[in-house]
């Protein structure tokens, strides 16, 4: 159970990561999806690479903190939650793919958590 968890903190906290960066750097597709199809004004991408970079942070920082870990996975379910919702409102199908496939890591990497922090105590 912790090599799995392991892998997959890891791989989700480099995919998150380099999301923030891609929203910092205001990345040409990045922008189209999400300043133009979905609606977001730019005026928030800093603060949604914030959340993604906390998050990465929360999720390597969890390796060793568990109830860290734990909270970065709650906090990464319920911001990719938000954004296939954002997706679904305004009917953009083809952009849900992303955002529910790292919603799936980071419930999976927060049910590793709760797991492998249970099975070592």
């Amino acid at each position: 159970m912790g090599i799995a968890y392991l892998v997959v903190t890891i791989l989700l906290a480099a995919l998150v990561l380099f999301s923030a960066v891609g929203k910092l750097r205001n990345d040409p597709h990045i922008v189209k999806v999400i300043h133009d199809t979905v609606g977001v004004p730019m005026k928030y991408f800093a603060a949604l690479a914030a959340c993604e970079f906390l998050g990465a942070v929360g999720l390597v920082l969890g390796i060793w903190w568990p109830l860290l870990g734990a909270a970065a996975g709650v906090g990464l379910v319920i911001y990719f939650a938000g954004a296939v919702i954002s997706h679904l409102r305004v009917g953009d199908f083809k952009g849900i793919g992303p955002a529910s496939m790292l919603g799936t890591m980071s419930a999976a990497a927060l049910c590793l958590r709760i797991l492998s922090h249970k099975t070592s105590s």
